[in-house]
């Protein structure tokens, strides 16, 4: 379609509207991750957090920001999400608490290092949405919201930081997932973790480090995050950037690799650290519209419902402990994620690519209506087979994990948001270049 055409066609569609309304209903009712996760996680917060700002109070808002201040710890580490104390499970491990905040308690998969990033670019997204700057200057536990945010970058150059590659690292995961292959649940590090580069952690860091960039006040601060934004951004292309494959490489070891010696991991794709990088603005144009085609042509060779097809191909069955993340096309594993899918929506539209944003948009589009609802994930194939006792059996598309999940609710508003308001733009466009 033309640039007009394709304009009209998204300000007549109704199925745009209906998903946005009802995204904006899910999104007005509070801040748990969805109908299968009781407590609230920042990495999920990060991406719904700007529709929350246009349905929710304002108030409670920078109250659930500021709680993930309060369990900071001492070293800078930020957790994954908190719960009311009197909801916590007894028999919940490695439980965070904080002497500033006794309603609530911490937990945290750490085998990711996405929490602290995701913490700094919601306060970013919060106060772009409110223009409430003030949070910045709101004291925690004795220190600003803008120290312990540096106060977070610091843990991860302490702990979580490669000097011989120049990159942050964390467990060796299926793409931005959060379970390592040497045990089960393998949620939390050990001694027997495989430590890695990824682009997604990094890509998530350098989108921190550009809202710390943002927000610096002193010429002193502006040096410090852009250098090493910019040192980070280099040697992703470096280390992380498969220029022959134009793709980008899953893991860089720093020792060993957790899977067998014949198993070639540098075919596999990682589409949600990809669409991330693209936010962080790692890649050309050109380079967006090479990985947007592989993604397609992965959707179509492995018969996944959209591109939220997380990775391609999957890791073979028998590479992870955990049973849920170890079966081809499950979960982690080559499920079907609007989470990560709706980002790369966003980007291709950000980019230029509306048409591609569109067309790619409607099966996620469409499933929401189908199953009245937004879901964790979706199935990627049909399935009807047996591993280790047991039996794992879906339809292709059918949805999985939890229901009321916001993380999917937040990406579509916004994908759904941006496609319309250029589509406004740029019939505003067309009718002044006519008259």
């Amino acid at each position: 379609m033309s640039s007009p055409e394709l304009a009209a066609a998204i300000l007549k569609d109704a199925s745009l509207l209906k998903v946005e309304s009802m995204a904006n209903d899910l999104l007005g009712k509070g801040f748990d991750a969805g109908g299968g996760y009781p407590h609230v996680w920042i990495r999920d917060m990060n991406t719904f957090i700007e529709t929350s700002c246009e349905v929710y109070d304002k108030r409670e808002i920078q109250g659930a920001l500021l709680t993930f201040f309060h369990l900071q710890q001492d070293n800078g580490e930020i957790v994954d999400g908190y719960i009311a104390r009197e909801y916590l499970d007894p028999q919940a491990p490695s439980v965070y608490t904080s002497t500033s905040d006794k309603r609530h308690v911490g937990f945290k998969n750490n085998v990711k290092t996405d929490q602290e990033s995701s913490l700094i670019s919601a306060v970013g997204k919060y106060i772009g949405k409110t223009g409430d700057k003030a949070i910045l200057d709101f004291r925690v536990a004795g220190k600003t919201v803008k120290e312990r945010m540096a106060l977070s970058i610091e843990y991860l150059l302490q702990n979580r930081y490669s000097s011989k590659y120049g990159l942050i690292i964390s467990a060796t995961t299926q793409d931005w997932g959060d379970v390592q292959p040497e045990d089960s649940p393998g949620v939390r590090i050990t001694e027997n973790t495989h430590w890695s580069c990824d682009i997604y952690n990094n890509a998530m860091f350098i989108i921190a480090l550009d809202t710390m960039l943002k927000f610096s006040t002193t010429s002193k601060d502006k040096r410090k995050w852009s250098t090493l934004k910019e040192r980070i951004a280099t040697n992703v292309r470096k280390y992380l950037w498969d220029s022959k494959r134009i793709k980008f490489i899953p893991h860089v070891y720093l020792k060993l690799s957790p899977f067998p010696a014949d198993f070639d991991e540098s075919v596999m794709h990682f589409h949600g650290g990809t669409a991330v990088a693209i936010e962080a603005g790692l890649l050309s144009k050109d380079e967006i519209a090479a990985v947007n085609r592989q993604m397609l042509e992965n959707v179509k060779r492995s018969g996944a419902p959209s591109i939220g097809l997380n990775i391609y191909p999957p890791y073979p069955k028998g590479f992870f402990k955990n049973q849920q993340t170890n079966v081809p096309y499950t979960y982690q594993n080559g499920g079907d994620w609007t989470w990560f899918g709706g980002r790369m929506i966003q980007q291709l539209i950000a980019n230029g690519f509306v048409q591609e944003g569109y067309d790619e948009v409607r099966p996620m589009i469409d499933r929401v209506i189908k199953y009245n609802g937004f879901h964790e994930w979706y199935r990627s194939k049909q399935l009807d087979i047996k591993w280790n006792g047991i039996r794992w059996y879906g339809s292709y598309g059918k949805p999985q994990g939890s229901a009321d999940y916001r993380g999917e609710a937040g990406v579509l508003a916004k994908a759904i948001r941006m496609l319309r308001e250029w589509a406004v733009q740029e019939t505003h466009r067309h009718n002044a270049k006519i008259l």
